[in-house]
């Protein structure tokens, strides 16, 4: 080989690092914003799951310990299920809050994003039947963040480092966390595909009539059905092209994360489906890279306010975050112990990840036996500390089409027929006009899915479990002793012409469970009428 050959393949060589490079990389500042926006949403978390404490956290609630073991898979990870006692339950709220805290003013910063994942996965396996993609995401990013210097910069960690932060960092870790955005909205639009309404554009007007999931401006967004044709069919072209946020860089990389930050922030103020959007908007963060805090710069100039200013402030916090106790081993050793678990970390889960591709993509998954495939193994040991990829089939591959609500109607002691579930008369009208109201919090909603699931799946007890809470809380709140209670489910098939019309929508019954109270035997109670079944 001649050197010019040589040389031109060198060349070529740092070419392609160096676009792979700038293409991984992300910025020290967004990945400061990034830690103090996790932390709040671990506050947030806590603090919203609060309100159903005793309901869904202890057992004297609908989801005893037992339950959420049942219904966890085998040997996963949670603190929880280590105590029944609503005080320790209580306290490991309060603990989990405290270092979330920690993560965000960034003092031991790993210590404390490792600590989070942990107390993250434990509650979601506390109660796995109010948990959505959005938990599933979250706990993902989460547990990629842990390779990430996130107290770089703007934390007690730096003032501490005493040293100059770095701009920017790339390599595996940032391309891994970069490359799980783009994986759950690719697979998420390969899966909208398989689906008409989607590639027609049908399915965003269909999705915006589900009155059990709309809220807030969604009543008003769906009486412009041409405009949500259009935005829907944009979304789906976003999710197909979104390795686009790998590819592109500078402001072509934001503007094109801007969307999809828009796409989410539409969501937030339409469909009530708990915290997706704020958890993607925390992903997103990540795809902002240097120059876009280069343009704000120049955009705080413009609006009059001087960045040096804003600076001055900062190191004003500098000098409270220098009197917290460091509290550091300071020895050559550790350091090389702490860096070289670190390496073996990221190349351990870096070579899991190739395994798992290469035997479920790759030809030779298919002549190696299942008893013997690597990527077997890997998927347990993802799976019990909750890291394995879902399937990310987000109202795919085809659409709901239909709103839900629920009929529970029991009998009592004297003879009475009530709807125990909606505290009414019997009846199987709608019980609100906006559904999403029957649901006390958006976790609520979660839960019935799980329990209107669980009526047809070996091994869900959680109607059984509902059952018998609603028999004695009946009788200890109301002094009402129930004899029977039975489970429906009614759906309400959505057209693009009923919308808004849920009255001339065709109507169907269906029955999850019956349940006695006490020595009682189950049977049918109060059937629904026949123009509804």
């Amino acid at each position: 080989m001649t050197p010019e050959l040589s040389s031109s393949g060198s060349e070529y060589l740092e070419r392609v690092r160096r676009g792979i490079a700038d293409r991984t990389r992300i910025d020290t500042r967004t990945l400061a914003v990034f830690r103090v926006f996790v932390g709040l949403l671990i506050v947030a978390d806590i603090v919203l799951r609060s309100r159903n404490f005793s309901y869904f956290y202890t057992d004297t609630g609908v989801v005893p310990q037992w339950l959420a073991q049942d219904l966890s898979s085998d040997g996963v990870f949670s603190v929880y299920h280590y105590t029944s006692d609503p005080t320790v339950i209580a306290a490991l709220f309060v603990v989990q809050i405290l270092i979330a805290i920690q993560l965000i003013v960034g003092y031991k910063t790993r210590i404390a994003t490792i600590l989070s994942f942990l107390l993250v996965i434990s509650l979601d396996h506390h109660n796995p039947l109010v948990t959505s993609y959005a938990d599933v995401l979250f706990r993902l990013l989460l547990f990629w963040a842990i390779f990430l210097p996130l107290g770089e910069r703007w934390s007690i960690d730096a003032v501490h480092a005493d040293r100059t932060p770095r701009a920017s960092v790339t390599g595996i870790a940032p391309a891994l966390i970069l490359t799980q955005m783009v994986l759950m909205y690719f697979i998420n639009g390969i899966h909208k595909r398989e689906s008409e309404l989607w590639t027609g554009g049908e399915a965003t007007p269909l999705i915006l009539g589900l009155d059990d999931m709309t809220f807030l401006l969604g009543e008003t967004v769906r009486t412009f059905p041409t405009l949500l044709q259009f935005g829907g069919l944009t979304w789906y072209y976003m999710l197909l092209f979104s390795w686009l946020l790998l590819l592109l860089v500078g402001r072509q990389r934001m503007l094109f994360a801007l969307m999809f930050v828009g796409g989410h922030a539409t969501f937030a103020v339409t469909v009530r489906i708990g915290a997706f959007a704020y958890v993607a908007w925390a992903g997103l963060l990540l795809f902002f890279q240097g120059q876009v805090w280069e343009d704000g710069k120049t955009l705080l100039r413009y609006a009059g306010l001087e960045p040096a200013r804003i600076a001055d402030r900062l190191s004003r916090l500098e000098r409270v975050a220098a009197s917290v106790p460091e509290l550091r081993i300071d020895s050559e050793g550790w350091r090389e112990v702490k860096s070289a678990v670190y390496d073996v970390s990221l190349a351990v889960v870096a070579a899991s990840l190739i395994v798992v591709l290469l035997f479920s993509y790759a030809p030779v998954g298919a002549v190696v036996g299942d008893d013997v495939r690597p990527d077997r193994h890997v998927d347990d040991v993802a799976s019990t500390v909750s890291v394995d990829q879902p399937t990310w089939t987000i109202f795919a591959p085809h659409p709901r089409t239909t709103d839900r609500y629920y009929v529970f109607p029991a009998r009592t002691a004297d003879g009475d027929l009530i709807d125990v579930y909606n505290e009414r008369p019997l009846s199987y009208d709608r019980p609100h006009d906006e559904l999403q109201q029957q649901y006390g919090t958006y976790r609520e909603r979660f839960y019935m899915n799980s329990v209107r699931r669980g009526g047809s799946s070996a091994g869900n007890d959680a109607p059984d479990v509902l059952a018998e809470h609603l028999c004695e809380t009946w009788e200890e709140e109301y002094g009402i002793e129930l004899t029977h209670i039975d489970m429906y489910y009614v759906n309400e098939d959505i057209t693009l012409e009923t919308i808004d019309t849920p009255s001339e929508r065709k109507t169907d019954v269906h029955l999850i469970q019956r349940n006695a109270c006490g020595d009682h035997e189950p049977e049918e109670i109060a059937p629904p009428p026949e123009d509804v079944r």
